[in-house]
């Protein structure tokens, strides 16, 4: 005959038991999201409101050079610009090539660029990459980056994104992916398709012949999921209510391509390379630019476009559209279009 006394002692036993190990690891578990959390390891002052942040991402388990360019009052909002395939290194950087400091030095707003990523596509990647190593950009910009930055810029949480070139892709689907995160967002020469033939052809084009990292990796085969899920043109209804800019050259020589330009000075093969490589890749940017202007008119997606009758596929272009998309991010962040 069953003791119920001693049967009820034991369950009660069994269960005390099993709320200490629920317990334990709950603390294990918390102490691990606790060492695991991103945050910010270091500050360096370079200049009046300039400042190297370098921030650990946990998902990338790496520290992320972050350049920042601090408002002039607290609780202003914050403009996030991405670089282009080079990721920001060898002087390819907003601030090493354009006047960022020089434009946003009247306007009460925090300016962030990080710096790596190259070849990246600024997206989650599948697999870790033996030459691009681990890429959790998408999680980094618009999970852990923004909550940092909004604490040691002082930041009112409204922020703004916007790309060259490779990042003109990423940022569209970043505002897709993360639609909370940015009121806006600005696409500067940047294919918007990636899982259409020519698009997937730009997107290995950067990653494997200039990166030297497998797409596999990155999205898996041509035409996969993951090919489809970071396509803007495919998901553009995300982008409904969010201010839209798009702008792109047609690849003629323009103003800035000629002796003497920016970035080119008295280097004659600057300037040969800047026509002949800058010409076919803003020629095929613009036209991926206008099927994307289709796509949102198709889906009464308002947007402003800034479509240039000339122009390579280089940063005096670039310094170009971000004074000129500010008209569409100012008011997207609750500033005037002038002096703040």
């Amino acid at each position: 005959m069953i003791d119920r006394y001693r049967l009820r002692e034991a369950i009660v036993s069994t269960l005390c038991v099993l709320a200490t190990v629920v317990v334990l690891m709950s603390g294990t578990a918390a102490v691990a999201t606790a060492e695991d959390a991103s945050e910010i390891v270091g500050v360096e002052n370079i200049a009046e409101r300039r400042d190297i942040v370098h921030v650990y991402s946990a998902s990338m388990d790496r520290d992320i050079t972050v350049d920042i360019f601090r408002a002039k009052h607290p609780g202003a909002p914050t403009v996030y610009l991405l670089n282009g395939a080079a990721g920001g290194d060898g002087g390819s950087s907003w601030f090493d090539q354009t006047d960022v400091v020089g434009f946003f030095g009247d306007k009460n707003v925090n300016v962030v660029v990080p710096r790596g990523g190259a070849a990246s596509y600024y997206t989650d990647w599948l697999h870790d990459d033996p030459v691009l190593g681990r890429n959790k950009w998408s999680t980094f910009l618009g999970i852990e980056l923004p909550p940092l930055m909004d604490a040691e810029l002082a930041g009112n949480g409204v922020n703004s994104i916007a790309g060259i070139s490779m990042a003109g892709t990423s940022v569209l689907q970043l505002a897709i992916a993360h639609p909370s995160v940015y009121r806006s967002v600005a696409a500067y020469s940047g294919c918007a398709r990636t899982s259409d033939p020519v698009g997937a052809m730009y997107v290995r084009s950067v990653v494997e012949a200039r990166g030297g990292g497998s797409t596999m990796n990155m999205w898996g085969p041509p035409g996969s999921a993951a090919w489809v899920d970071n396509d803007p043109y495919v998901n553009a209804e995300g982008l409904r209510g969010i201010e839209i800019y798009i702008s792109a050259g047609t690849g003629a020589p323009g103003p800035f391509d000629v002796p003497g330009g920016p970035g080119i000075g008295s280097d004659y093969s600057k300037l040969a390379q800047q026509v002949a490589v800058g010409a076919v890749i803003e020629a095929t940017t613009d036209a991926c630019s206008h099927q994307m202007q289709q796509r949102l008119q198709e889906l009464d997606i308002p947007a402003t476009y800034n479509f240039r009758p000339n122009g390579t596929h280089s940063w005096a272009y670039w310094q170009e559209d971000l004074h000129d998309s500010w008209s569409v991010i100012a008011p997207s962040l609750g500033l005037p279009t002038g002096p703040s």
